[in-house]
């Protein structure tokens, strides 16, 4: 179960950083999301993979086809298990990034944002449809360039999972304790109830990183589920 959920490294501070790593000796898959990868760079990569954990990139590329394929040739050099991409960047783009990325790394899309909301849609961007309609088109468009999965709401995964069928990978954001406050997240569940929906993978950030003690609650998390 533990291998199944994802902790995301969010932070710009070193001491932080490492103090995160050795509290949370349990957690054996890691996120590493633009705000890290930018400060710490591939040593971050290294450090993760020197204590034998499992690396989710999470960068979210988005570019013209070329750019993004020369950017996963790059970074697929290195020794990680996940990387993503952005579904709306559409399916040559998608094609392209499948082309290049090995298969033994994972390589998913980003469906709409989970801090993303029916009215942010309408209202930023003009957009009417009904998200759930949006998300199921951008996981269909993925699942036919060959990409392994999504990364979705956990509110969205049944409805992928009936529409791309079980072996289409969902990873979940937005997923919080129960209590937690909600911060900048809109979609959001707990990871009890993320799991009986059907997700693959659960990322989970502030929950057990802005923990007292982060093992302690990754640890808990896991009796209760």
């Amino acid at each position: 179960m533990k291998d199944r959920i994802i902790i995301a490294l969010d932070t710009q501070d070193k001491n932080e950083l490492n103090t995160l790593l050795d509290n949370l000796n349990e957690a054996t898959y890691f996120k590493v999301g633009m705000e890290a990868f930018y400060t710490f760079g591939v040593d971050l990569l290294k450090e993760l993979k020197k204590r034998e954990k499992k690396i989710f990139l999470d960068l979210k590329l988005h570019d013209i086809p070329n750019t993004v394929a020369k950017s996963l040739k790059s970074l697929c050099q290195h020794d990680i298990d996940m990387i993503n991409i952005h579904a709306t960047g559409g399916m040559e783009m998608m094609k392209k990034a499948r082309s290049i990325v090995p298969h033994h790394i994972k390589l998913i899309a980003v469906t709409a944002l989970t801090s993303h909301s029916q009215r942010d849609l309408k209202n930023d961007f003009g957009i009417n449809t009904e998200l759930p309609k949006i998300v199921d088109t951008l996981a269909a468009l993925t699942k036919d360039a060959g990409v392994d999965g999504v990364v979705c709401s956990a509110h969205e995964v049944g409805n992928i999972k009936e529409l791309c069928g079980n072996d289409f990978i969902t990873v979940t954001p937005g997923i919080r304790l129960a209590g937690d406050d909600q911060q900048d997240q809109k979609r959001v569940m707990t990871p009890k109830d993320a799991f009986k929906a059907g997700s693959d993978y659960l990322v989970m950030g502030r929950s057990i990183t802005q923990a007292q003690n982060p093992n302690e609650t990754f640890i808990k998390m896991l009796g209760e589920l």
